[in-house]
């Protein structure tokens, strides 16, 4: 049977007439024309990775913890010790003087795992107050079964009671935490312990024969009186020489603190940033002004006492 082919509306021949239009258009001028689907795609994509993308991890106190932070801690605590929290009771804020907001006060029961520094007498179980920073929702973060690490003292008439001694006194435990503490515990208790540094009681440069040549002495005042000083001696064309004399002799071979020791904590952390006018014994201007660029040079060298969790000591 013949087909008969019905006429072909007019609407429809005018829309296909179009379409071929509308190709030729974009085909000529293709490079004037954007598909949004691609660029909406492309942007949901970007958006998704974003999404997807991990957030990186907010650095513990302990992890963000410096030399100088560790040994501030240590040096005024009686007691370094290893726990395991077992309880804890949120505070009233009412009962809880002296809280910052954004933080809420913890009742803490912890057993002891190990004593790193102080008296044996220390029992099994201890108990201690902390502040910690709240979540979104207003809560405090479930510590229960987590292990610390504590600088504490203890409590007097308290049996079991300790108490933190800094705000963040209390510090996540890991291997690396306890590795990077022993060796300050040890250095603060060694025999040959650097004194604590409390000024500049002196400063003095000597000019030498030749132009440039100069040789600085600085005398540092102690906590127990013993006699610690720093020189620098600057000869022509060379780079400046410095180091620390520990004791009464001023050795000549003496050498700068190595960066993150005791020795170095006791000038970088103390020391301060420019030479007193009343240290410097200088009788003319020239020696005065070598005996301040001597000491500058020094806390360069030196380098900053940096803090992260001890800002308010």
């Amino acid at each position: 049977m013949k087909q008969t082919v019905e006429p072909m509306h007019s609407k429809t021949r005018e829309i296909l007439k179009m379409t071929g239009l509308n190709a030729i258009l974009r085909k000529k001028f293709r490079h004037l024309f954007v598909i949004p689907g691609i660029v909406a795609g492309a942007a949901i994509g970007s958006a998704a990775a974003q999404a997807q993308a991990p957030e990186a991890p907010i650095a513990t106190p302990a992890q963000r913890a410096t030399y100088a932070d560790l040994v501030t801690l240590a040096e005024r605590s009686d007691l370094v010790i290893r726990v395991e929290i077992r309880r804890q009771i949120t505070v009233k804020p009412e009962r809880a003087p002296g809280l910052a907001p954004g933080f809420a006060r913890l009742y803490i029961e912890a057993q002891t795992l190990a004593l790193l520094s102080g008296p044996s007498a220390v029992g099994e179980s201890l108990n201690y107050l902390v502040d910690v920073p709240m979540d979104a929702r207003g809560r405090p973060e479930r510590l229960k079964d987590r292990e610390m690490l504590l600088f504490a003292d203890l409590v007097p008439s308290r049996p079991g009671a300790i108490q933190l001694t800094g705000r963040n006194a209390q510090l996540d435990y890991s291997p690396e935490i306890e590795a990077r503490v022993r060796p300050v515990l040890a250095a603060l208790v060694a025999r040959d312990k650097p004194p604590v540094v409390n000024a500049v009681s002196d400063a003095l440069a000597v000019q030498g024969t030749l132009v440039g040549e100069s040789e600085t002495q600085i005398f540092l005042a102690t906590q127990d009186r013993s006699p610690v000083s720093i020189s620098v001696l600057r000869r022509p064309g060379q780079r400046p020489v410095w180091g620390v004399s520990w004791g009464e002799i001023i050795d000549s071979s003496a050498r700068p603190p190595q960066p993150d020791t005791l020795r170095w904590y006791r000038l970088a952390c103390t020391l301060p940033p420019r030479l007193p006018a009343s240290a410097n014994l200088g009788q003319d201007a020239n020696a005065r002004r070598i005996a301040e660029a001597d000491y500058a040079f020094v806390i360069e060298q030196l380098g900053p006492c940096r803090r992260e969790i001890t800002q308010e000591f």
